[in-house]
């Protein structure tokens, strides 16, 4: 077969390329703020919604500055076009919500409750496992358009399994973190946990939603996508930078005295990463579904919606908690070890179109094509 045709391969702009390297220049320079200036980082810390609810101001609207115009970007009439192959989303929806949340609440009461309790108190150990089950309990959205991108997933359904994603964590996002956190004998605030919903999913989809509505009628979809959307981006990169800081400012004495947990709490993460985008992976191949569908499907439900759980975690237990160290370690180990996901997925694009043994013949995995887009902006994990 000739080759010469094929795609050249895909590259992020100069920030998304160093993503990982950008992530450790704010870790040091927020642990760096918050050794420096305690007193700043203290007082920042205690800006809060009301006394008591653990909903930081500062992070609140830096966190809006990145979902807002990834709400933006999120065409739910694409849902309309799930119906021509549905398999990949069956796929992904299995792993997301039934496998992912439940994987993680094992891993976490396996590794912090029992092979790591000589290093980890009980208590503390409550709070590190409630954290991880936060930051599995919402699959990823924005990013995974740049995990799309990478593997040359098809974007229109990419964005079909995020809009439905993005449904579904309006009313499943609370229950199951409630429950798993039960059973993990962690009291969470109901009351607390569905406001955290509202302003960090449900105020953002909706304004999202009727500001896209409303520009797309005015002005056109070219004007929207190519000028209104464009001057999001460096918003929603300052943003995320700003976030990444003040979480490690936070988080500074966490950091410094406790660098050997975050070791320990990276552990089940990785693995809760590699298993579920694996067993996503392969259950796309066994039921025959195109590479560029199962690609960015496997990634959605390896990767986690991390502002997210920051937010939750630190609205629920506070940004000095174990339960916030436990979803920052998220924020550190997920880029890099997702590129190496995305790798894994392009190398192993032969073996996984290669002719399937179903009945004494065989089957190739069919290939669809859509159009690409250009590079995605990064907006959020």
């Amino acid at each position: 077969m000739n080759n010469s045709s094929s795609p050249a391969p895909k590259r992020l702009n100069f920030f998304e390329r160093y993503l990982s390297l950008w992530v450790l220049v704010c870790m040091g320079v927020g642990v760096g703020l918050g050794e420096l200036l305690p007193g700043a980082t203290r007082s920042l810390s205690a800006l809060e919604f009301g006394q008591g609810s653990h909903v930081n101001v500062p992070i609140a609207v830096l966190i809006w500055l990145m979902i807002y115009p990834m709400m933006l970007k999120v065409d739910f009439t694409a849902l309309g076009g799930i119906a021509r192959k549905p398999k990949g989303l069956m796929v992904t929806l299995f792993v997301n919500w039934l496998v992912k949340p439940f994987s993680m609440a094992l891993l976490a009461w396996l590794f912090m409750r029992h092979l790591f309790s000589a290093w980890i108190d009980p208590e503390t150990a409550r709070n590190y496992t409630a954290g991880l089950i936060i930051l599995a309990a919402a699959p990823c959205t924005a990013m995974v358009f740049v995990w799309s991108y990478l593997t040359e997933g098809d974007p229109a359904y990419t964005l079909v399994q995020v809009a439905l994603n993005d449904l579904i964590m309006l009313v499943a996002f609370a229950p199951i973190v409630m429950f798993l956190c039960g059973v993990a004998n962690v009291v969470v605030p109901s009351k607390v946990l569905i406001t955290s919903v509202v302003v960090f999913i449900v105020i953002p989809l909706a304004a999202g939603w009727l500001t896209r509505a409303r520009l797309l009628k005015s002005r056109g979809k070219e004007w929207f996508e190519q000028r209104f959307l464009a001057r999001f981006h460096p918003v929603t990169v300052i943003a995320l930078l700003l976030t990444l800081v003040l979480i490690f400012a936070f988080q500074a004495e966490n950091l410094t005295t406790r660098w050997f947990a975050v070791l320990l709490l990276a552990v089940p993460i990785i693995i809760q990463v590699y298993f579920n985008s694996s067993l996503a992976y392969l259950l796309m191949r066994r039921f025959r579904v195109p590479h560029n569908v199962a690609a960015p499907g496997s990634l959605i439900g390896a990767s986690n919606f991390f502002e997210l759980a920051v937010a939750v975690a630190i609205t629920l237990f506070g940004p000095g908690s174990g339960a916030a160290l436990a979803t920052v370690v998220g924020v550190l180990v997920e880029v890099p070890v997702m590129l190496s996901v995305c790798r894994i997925c392009n190398q192993s694009r032969p073996w996984y179109e290669r002719p399937i043994s179903v009945g004494g013949g065989a089957e190739t995995v069919p290939e669809i094509r859509s159009p690409s887009p250009g590079p995605p902006t990064l907006d959020h994990g």
